[in-house]
Parts: structure tokens; C-alpha cells; sequence
């Protein structure tokens, strides 16, 4: 067994992870920021670069959803080391795959395989610092994994902005590769090997469903993380249709957008492991995230003409302001035991991610019946509201003991 007293925040278990999380950040948003030239290359008009960049953004995250389940059985079953070589051999096979498309069907497929490989990724890194550092350290050391993984959305900016779209695509799958070597000097989760040797069941996915108590805590850990991929997938992504919508005279660059985005979530991912540590909750570093979330949304919305300056910075605040992802994730973790905590820890995140189409539909309903920025509005009305009630009645998890298995 691995004491997992003996790992540090600064440990090479967090490194490694902080670094695939990087690269599954680059992936993952690589399209957003590329969208309009690579599709634009395709031989897309105008209009079809926004319908179809909302259609292969919403086929990317069914894949992430798909693959959640997936790699979730293999996370319980075979080990956390298992889910995070898979994922990142067939995300590191899709970005190669990517650069070669020449159709929109080609596109649209290689993004569904690319979001399977990626659903692995976050979960497993996430569940396997959890279980390696003391449950005084692992708050910090889940949100340095995803403050120094989110940073991976930058660096595709700037690598957008010096190479080709199909380049990009091929230097992501090169650093998946690279941190496949980097993988093998990590170890296997202590508490997973205990689990493994006492053959408690692992992996089953069905057991979410067959518990009221479990299932209501599965469902809340889904919910409480919603605003993060409404921020992203819909006012920042799509930043230059609101740009129009606000009538800002300047075109606004999606990809400079992300960029400022993934930025604030950087710096606010490191920054509320540090507040929950602060004040010992989860909850309410979760909650005073919440309230700066619906700040910069009022800010967002309230824009009207302006500049794109204040757009990017307003961008920069949102992705602050949702800078949650690792305490959400962490949650997820904490809130079940050792033999299903990889199965939450993966499903959760890409649940969320699965969400996306659903939020997107919504809002493509909501336009038909008002206009692009009521229905925007709306929709986030929906997503925090819904939000806040899950968080209302989630339980803390800060300094829980993980070394417990589900019955």
C-alpha cells in the first residue's frame, strides 16, 4: 500500500496530473478557438461556421458524456493508471486525425472520438491526487492539477496564432504522446489496491441508481458544476455573435475570448483551493464563486456597444468567477466511496460536459421565441438557478475521511 502521507502538493503524482490535465484542456478547447478558420478552410459560409461550430461543439461533449461511462468502469475495475493511458492515446490519435479531415462528417466524427479519449482524463487525475495526499492537502493539491491544467487553453491560443489549424491539432496529439512517457512514473492509487485485494465490487456504474440517498448526491454533484459549461460553451464561445448582438463595432475573436476566459480559471481554480482551505468548507468558497459568477454575467449582459477590450476582460472576469472546477470535481470525489469514487469523480465532469447540447438547445429554443440576447439571458437565469438549489442542499465534503468503500 501507498502511504499517501508522503506526497506533497508539489509531488511528481500532482505534476504529471496538472500537466495531462493541460493537455486534455488544449484538446478540449482547441476547436473553439479554431472554430472559424478551420471551418471557414471547409468551405463553410459565414452562418454555417456558427451552426455547424454549435453542432461538432455539442457531438464533442455526447462524446465526453459517452466516454465518461466508459472509462469510469475501467477507472474502478483496472485502476486509475488504466484510464489515464487509454484516454490519452486515443485523444493523442484524434488531434492527429484532426489535422487530416477535409469534411464537416469527418470533423464531427473526429471530435466525437477525441471527446471519448478526453472524458478519462480529469476524473482519474483528480481521484488519484485525492487518494495519494492527506485529506488536509488535497483541496490544494486538486486545484493546482486544474490551475496549471486550465493554463492549456492559453498556450492553443497563442499556437493558433502562429501555426495553421491542422498543425494545432497535430502538436496536441505530439504532447499527449509526450505525457504518455511522463505517465509511467506514476503510481497506483494505495487505497485502490486495498479496495482491489478485498474484491469489493468496482466500476459499477448501476450503483448510482439503485440507492435513493446515492443517486440524489450523483444528480446534485452533476448540477452544482452547470454554470462553468454554459460560460464557456455558450457566452464565450459565441462571444463574437454577442459581440454583434451588443453591437460592438470591432469584430470579437472567439479564440482571444477562450483565452481570457481560461486565464481567470487558471488563477481561480488555484485561488478557491486556497479559500476553502481557509475558511474549511467546500460550500462556502463554492457559494461566494456563485456570487461573482452572477456579477460578471450582469456585467456581461449589460454591455451595450463598448469595446472589445471590455469584452475580453468581462471573459477574463466569468472565467474567474467559474474558476470552480476542481473544488466541483473534488466534491464529486469526496462524496462517495473508494470502489465508486473514480466512477464519480469521470462521470460528473463530463456529465456536465454532456450537458452542454441540452443548454445549447435551450438557448437555440429561447432565440426562436425572443431574441439572441434575451434568450441568453434566460438561459443563465435557468443554469444559476438550478445550480444554487443543487448547492443549497449538497453536503460538505472538506476534511472527509476517503478511506471507505461503498456497500
Amino acid at each position: 500500500m501507498i502511504n499517501k502521507r508522503n506526497y506533497g502538493v508539489l509531488s511528481i503524482p500532482v505534476l504529471v496530473g496538472a500537466l495531462g490535465y493541460f493537455v486534455d484542456i488544449y484538446d478540449l478547447l482547441l476547436f473553439g478557438i479554431i472554430r472559424k478558420q478551420s471551418l471557414a478552410s471547409l468551405g463553410l459560409t459565414p452562418d454555417q461556421v456558427t451552426s455547424v461550430g454549435e453542432d461538432i461543439i455539442s457531438i464533442q461533449m455526447i462524446g465526453l458524456l459517452i466516454g465518461g461511462v466508459i472509462w469510469v468502469i475501467m477507472g474502478d475495475k483496472r485502476g486509475r493508471l488504466s484510464v489515464l493511458f487509454g484516454s490519452i492515446v486515443l485523444y493523442s490519435l484524434a488531434n492527429i486525425a484532426n489535422g487530416m479531415v477535409h469534411t464537416v462528417d469527418q470533423y464531427k466524427l473526429v471530435r466525437f472520438i477525441a471527446g471519448v479519449g478526453l472524458a478519462g482524463e480529469l476524473g482519474a487525475g483528480i481521484t488519484l491526487v485525492s487518494e495519494l495526499l492527506s485529506k488536509e492537502k488535497r483541496g490544494i493539491g486538486t486545484s493546482l492539477v486544474a490551475g496549471i491544467g486550465l493554463t492549456g487553453a492559453v498556450v492553443a491560443y497563442f499556437i493558433s496564432k502562429a501555426y495553421d489549424w491542422r498543425i494545432c491539432y497535430y502538436i496536441g496529439g505530439g504532447l499527449g504522446f509526450v505525457l504518455l512517457l511522463l505517465r509511467v512514473s506514476v503510481y497506483e492509487s494505495g487505497m485502490f489496491h486495498e479496495v482491489k485485494k478485498a474484491g469489493v465490487a468496482r466500476g459499477d456504474f448501476s450503483m448510482f441508481f439503485t440507492n435513493g440517498k446515492r443517486f440524489t448526491k450523483y444528480v446534485l454533484s452533476i448540477l452544482i458544476g452547470l454554470p462553468t459549461w454554459f460560460v464557456i460553451g455558450v457566452l464565450v464561445t459565441f462571444s463574437d455573435q454577442f459581440g454583434k448582438a451588443f453591437g460592438i463595432a470591432e469584430p470579437i475573436q472567439p479564440g482571444k475570448a477562450i483565452m481570457f476566459a481560461y486565464a481567470g480559471i487558471s488563477i481561480g481554480d488555484v485561488l478557491i483551493g486556497l479559500v476553502s482551505q481557509q475558511l474549511r468548507s467546500r460550500k462556502k468558497a463554492l457559494f461566494l464563486f456563485y456570487a461573482l459568477t452572477i456579477v460578471f454575467m450582469v456585467l456581461f449582459f449589460l454591455q451595450d456597444g463598448g469595446s472589445a477590450d471590455r469584452m475580453y476582460l468581462i471573459c477574463g472576469g466569468l472565467g474567474f468567477a467559474t474558476g470552480f472546477w476542481a473544488i466541483f470535481v473534488t466534491m464529486a470525489a469526496e462524496q462517495f466511496g473508494t470502489n465508486l469514487r473514480a466512477t464519480a469523480a469521470t462521470t460528473v465532469p463530463n456529465m456536465v460536459r454532456g450537458a452542454l447540447p441540452l443548454i445549447i438547445a435551450l438557448f437555440k429554443w429561447l432565440r426562436g421565441q425572443t431574441d439572441y440576447l434575451t434568450a441568453g439571458m434566460i438561459t443563465g437565469g435557468i443554469v444559476m438557478a438550478i445550480t444554487l438549489v443543487a448547492a443549497a442542499f449538497t453536503k460538505e465534503t472538506f476534511g472527509k475521511d476517503l478511506n471507505y468503500v461503498e456497500s
